[in-house]
């Protein structure tokens, strides 16, 4: 029997109605659209105003992007354009924006670029002199960051950790002192091995696993990293998985911190300056650190 949650889901899941159209023509330009993550009703009207007024629509995967047209009775020329064919097909995009073209760059799920290929075709469209319009929508990242409850006030899309254990373990270390939440996407397969890393080297801060969401089995399980790595069910999952690492906890600068900050600081600018700089990221009294940024300076 399914609980009173999966029914509603799957009743969002089924195929929607198309919905009315804005129909005025496109501006020139290239139009970065994002997508639904899972649940088609996730799309925006203004995304689907683009897709259905595009000269051109990218995707990563042809199929995937139909599937998602279909649904909503849209008829659009396709091309692939992803991290194979994407040096190959970039000269006739960019020359098809130099003609007007109206062309829209999706993902097979979620914001373009947010661990997507695009990059360097915004870049090569900004430098052409094309207009370059974010149509906004779904991103896996800050979805799951809204519902993880851990904080949001400074987060860092780290994306995807290297596949090896060496690989992650040396990113990871990387992050221990930022004092932000840390966002990456796992494949389902490497989630309990590196979950087990994130262990090893963040130790037992409070981290969230968020997989398959917005689909019909969404779940977020919260806990201890080391909790989470000894649990069975997140071993190897199905599906797609975002992973939320809480921040650092902040420790006091040491005065061998402060030195080297200032030291540094002084190779570029005054002591008045470099005090006021060091004591705005180290939270130390700015009036002591301009005694000792005097000092360095051999001032009196």
């Amino acid at each position: 029997m399914r609980t009173q949650t999966e029914t509603k889901s799957v009743a969002l899941a089924e195929k929607p109605p198309p919905p009315p159209l804005n129909l005025s023509p496109l501006s020139p330009g290239l139009y970065v659209v994002a997508t639904p993550i899972g649940n088609l009703r996730d799309i925006t009207l203004r995304a689907l105003d683009v897709l259905a007024g595009a000269d051109l629509v990218l995707a990563e995967d042809t199929r995937v992007t139909g599937k998602l047209l279909a649904a909503y009775g849209l008829s659009c020329k396709l091309e692939r354009y992803d991290e194979h064919a994407a040096e190959r097909a970039r000269p006739r995009i960019l020359a098809a924006l130099a003609e007007g073209r109206r062309v829209a760059l999706v993902s097979d799920a979620g914001t373009p670029l947010i661990s997507d290929p695009g990059f360097r075709l915004v870049r090569a469209a900004i430098e052409l002199g094309a207009a370059v319009i974010p149509i906004p929508g779904v991103s896996a990242a800050i979805t799951a960051l809204c519902v993880a409850g851990l904080p949001t006030d400074r987060f860092l899309f780290v994306g995807f950790p290297p596949h090896k254990t060496a690989g992650r373990r040396a990113m990871f270390a990387q992050l221990v002192s930022a004092r932000a939440t840390l966002v990456f996407y796992e494949g389902a397969s490497r989630l309990g091995a590196c979950l087990a890393d994130m262990a090893a080297v963040f130790g037992s801060r409070e981290a969230v696993v968020a997989r398959e969401l917005t689909k019909l089995y969404e779940t977020l399980t919260r806990g201890p990293l080391d909790t989470l790595a000894a649990d069975p069910s997140l071993a190897a999952p199905k599906g797609e998985v975002v992973v939320l690492v809480a921040p650092g906890i902040e420790t006091p600068a040491t005065e061998a911190d402060a030195q080297a900050a200032l030291v540094e600081a002084l190779s570029r600018v005054g002591p008045a300056e470099a005090a006021s700089e060091v004591a705005a990221g180290l939270g130390l009294p700015r009036r002591d650190l301009y005694r000792r940024a005097l000092a360095l300076k051999g001032v009196t």
